[in-house]
């Protein structure tokens, strides 16, 4: 028997519906499928786990030199304490204080036009709440007249633990002079007066 036509009309808009919602149902299900599948996205309020004593001032480390580099004494002075002192290998007195060493090293730092350190054979020894660092470092710059200079030496770091930040309160920077690049046995900048040459790490 010959359906109307108006009849075979709505059954095949019923049919064709019934195709699309087939299909949806099916994207869905799929969706659902490859969304298990994907880790969740992070959680914007989660705290991020913390890193051990030694890690954290390995890359406290590396942030500070990275900052003496560009000449940021702001971005350095986060890894300083106040109080902290400085000793370099000219004889002379301890530098006291943050303030104190920032005047010598924004004096020096114009001396150069550009410089770069390299740190070697780091080791760091948390002991609770305090830690020590020691390194090797190449310095290489460019004078303000052009001339190349280059010196290397050693650091040591005396570090304190203050709420969740590790504080550099000593430094200790030695220089060989024999590496000197100009000859001199005076560094053109001292790593405590001025990191800007041989670094005050």
């Amino acid at each position: 028997m010959k359906l109307p036509h108006h009849r075979s009309a709505v059954m095949a808009s019923r049919s064709l519906l019934l195709a699309v919602l087939i299909l949806l149902a099916a994207s869905a299900t799929l969706a659902q499928k490859k969304n298990k599948n994907q880790p969740p996205p992070p959680d914007p309020n989660a705290q991020a786990m913390p890193l051990p004593p030694g890690d954290e001032i390995e890359h406290d480390i590396g942030e500070m030199l990275g900052a003496l580099q560009v000449g940021n004494i702001e971005e350095m002075h986060k890894y300083y304490a106040d109080n902290a002192t400085f000793v370099n290998s000219v004889y002379g007195p301890p530098i006291i204080g943050w303030q104190s060493w920032a005047a010598g090293y924004e004096r020096q730092k114009a001396a150069f036009r550009g410089m770069q350190i390299v740190r070697r054979n780091t080791l760091i020894f948390p002991h609770g709440d305090m830690a020590w660092a020691t390194y090797q470092w190449e310095f290489s710059g460019i004078e303000t007249n052009g001339a190349q200079y280059s010196a290397h030496g050693q650091t040591t770091l005396v570090l304190n633990r203050v709420g969740s930040n590790w504080l550099i309160v000593h430094n200790h920077t030695s220089v060989d002079c024999s590496s000197l690049s100009d000859g001199n046995q005076q560094p053109a900048a001292s790593p405590n007066a001025a990191p800007a040459a041989p670094p005050k790490q």
